[in-house]
């Protein structure tokens, strides 16, 4: 593959960190305060109430509004653990998939508000394009530490 400046693999490399560096945004930018004491869940489970699937309706009712404290470390955690492994290229494969399925999830939930469905799809083919390209190899912990081959 010819590229400019960059050779394939670290361009797949560039895409991984850029990726993680975003997932850290979504981190960054919650007023965590407000977040951990419910605030951010409060707010999907408006969004919930007036899905036009049932299925959301009922999964969210059921997994994630009876526990909006530990679900809301769960989103952050989750975004926090996603965004370090993504920029260290640590556990790569397995963030790359995690942050796709993430992604799915909020693409589910906010399926009727266009106005977030851009970054959520964009984040996902970057996730996808990330993992295609094995995205691991090259300026990662995982290929100073031998992993994933």
């Amino acid at each position: 593959m010819q590229t400019i400046w960059l050779g394939g693999a670290e361009w797949f490399a560039a895409l991984r960190i850029g990726l993680g560096l975003w997932w850290l945004e979504s981190w960054r930018h919650k007023d965590k305060k407000s977040w951990f004491s419910g605030g951010g869940i409060a707010w999907a489970a408006g969004i919930a109430e007036r899905h036009r699937w049932p299925v959301v309706r009922r999964g969210f009712d059921g997994l994630v509004k009876p526990r909006p404290r530990l679900m809301a470390h769960v989103v952050a955690h989750a975004e926090l653990a996603l965004g370090l492994g993504l920029v260290l290229g640590f556990l790569t494969p397995v963030a790359l998939a995690a942050g796709l399925v993430l992604n799915l999830i909020y693409l589910v939930l906010m399926i009727h508000d266009w106005a977030e469905q851009g970054q959520n799809l964009m984040m996902a083919l970057v996730s996808a394009v990330a993992f295609s390209g094995m995205a691991w190899q090259t300026w990662s912990l995982d290929e100073a530490l031998g992993l994933f081959g």
